[in-house]
């Protein structure tokens, strides 16, 4: 098995990068939802409602093991986990403004919704 730096160097399009670091359906919700403040799982899980217990721990894991998020774990009882933004996971933030905006911009035009287009696939 390789690993994300294995499988990086042989990567030779940045947007298979981009794709491979933010792909799953929940990373870029993750992430834009981090973006404000430090949340707790149970936290995330209730900003995204759609998303398992199961999903939303490997995307975290997989987002801390690419270094875009950081864990931290506080000494109590029952101990206080908290998810944010790393350093470099904030390099992240013009690119999901900018996935924002296309959103916001796709909406306005009132092109055909997301989910008829998933269904129709």
């Amino acid at each position: 098995m390789e690993t994300n730096a294995e499988t990086a160097a042989e990567r030779k399009c940045p947007i298979e990068t981009v794709i491979h670091l933010l792909g799953g359906k929940w990373k870029p919700l993750i992430l834009w939802h981090l973006l404000d403040s430090a949340k707790r799982f149970s936290e995330l899980e209730k900003l995204i409602p759609e998303v398992t217990q199961k999903m939303l721990a490997q995307h975290l894991r997989e987002l801390e093991a690419d270094k875009l998020v950081t864990r931290t774990i506080y000494p109590s009882v029952p101990p206080k986990v908290e998810y944010a933004l790393s350093d470099y996971g904030k390099t992240m933030v013009p690119v999901l403004e900018t996935m924002c905006a296309w959103g916001e911009n796709h909406n306005r035009l009132n092109l055909r919704p997301i989910a008829q287009t998933i269904a129709s696939v």
